[in-house]
């Protein structure tokens, strides 16, 4: 039994007493202990492999900010990486594909989704960890990469403002993007089963680069593979954030998902018109708020709870930037605490 199981009681739709609260990449970036245990490790990638040091960086948050559920820390490009298509991240520029995926004869020379799943150990022993220490304190979110945004990268071969390498195989080789696109969502299902195995009571699917794809190449090129794996998961609540693609959310909502997660590109009370006041949604504070006052923060926050009614996750529209100041979050998460409807 989760002692603090508000996240849980939301997101099945249970009115709850207040909104439940967490941050995007709050396992992290802002916190000075986060950043000594990161100065441990010469590369990111060495670091999200050490099952220990991930560990502790998830419930870092949870001691320092009291959010009502932790994130597994680890990174949505540990499933190409699984695949075998091996990446590097460079500091300040981000990740490099050494192999970028560019024929029908690299997505079958890829490893199958039960040989990537046998190499993400270092991940399912992160949340072992995890578990035992949060002692069911607060529920502990797995997440990973929707299949377009995973697809984009493993096609593209780095960061892109437009991944238009990506974008032209959708165009010009359909058959190249479905069978690559089917191999990444079995896998990802295999992979999130598993996290949900190890205790895991939350999934989160991140499609961070959905909102460069046309209203019809969303409709033909992700939400087909976000339906898979929502519809893989019946016990456990699923949160969708599709971040810049809410135009699209009349599409969105037809998944069998439990939460619909909000970046800041759309009011909340918008949202509400368009989905419905029984729908769960989450967000959606704008990251760059966190620079305003203390009190404007608190403005802001109770407008977005005012508009959201009473079946809200309260999170930030996207990632929480590394240079906000935690004491800031820390009051936001107090504040929400101490709301009631």
């Amino acid at each position: 039994m989760i002692k603090n199981d508000i996240l849980l009681r939301v997101a099945n739709g249970t009115i709850t007493e207040r909104p439940a609260v967490w941050i995007m990449r709050q396992a992290g970036r802002i916190l000075p202990e986060y950043r000594a245990l990161r100065s441990k490790f010469s590369d990111f990638k060495s670091f999200i492999y050490n099952s220990e040091a991930t560990a502790e960086a998830t419930l870092q948050p949870v001691k320092a900010l009291g959010v009502d559920a932790a994130i597994i820390f680890s990174d949505i490009l540990v499933i190409p990486e699984a695949l075998g298509c091996g990446y590097n991240m460079i500091e300040s520029r981000g990740p490099v594909f050494e192999n970028p995926i560019d024929s029908i004869l690299k997505i079958n020379n890829l490893n199958s989704p039960e040989q990537a799943l046998n190499s993400l150990t270092y991940v399912f022993d992160s949340i072992s960890i995890v578990k035992k220490e949060l002692n069911d304190e607060i529920p502990l979110i797995g997440f990973a990469g929707a299949p377009w945004t995973i697809f984009a990268y493993m096609i593209e071969g780095k960061g892109s403002k437009d991944f238009s390498k990506a974008k032209k195989i959708l165009y010009s080789n359909s058959e190249i993007s479905h069978q690559l696109l089917q191999k990444i969502t079995d896998t990802t299902i295999l992979y999130l089963k598993e996290k949900v195995n190890r205790g895991c009571q939350v999934i989160q699917l991140f499609d961070s680069w959905a909102g460069i794809l046309s209203p019809i190449h969303f409709q033909q090129f992700s939400i087909p593979y976000l339906k898979l794996i929502c519809d893989a998961f019946h016990e456990i609540p699923v949160i969708v954030f599709a971040k810049g693609a809410m135009l699209n959310l009349n599409l969105i909502n037809q998944l069998n998902c439990q939460v619909i997660g909000l970046d800041w590109n759309i009011n909340m009370d918008e949202a509400r018109k368009q989905l419905g006041t029984k729908r769960v949604l989450q967000g959606n504070l704008d990251p760059c708020a966190m620079y305003a006052i203390m009190k404007d923060i608190e403005i802001e926050t109770l407008s977005i709870i005012n508009q959201a009614g009473k079946h809200h996750i309260f999170n930030l529209g996207h990632g929480v930037y590394p240079d906000t100041d935690p004491q800031k979050v820390k009051a936001m998460v107090d504040l929400i605490k101490e709301y009631r409807y």
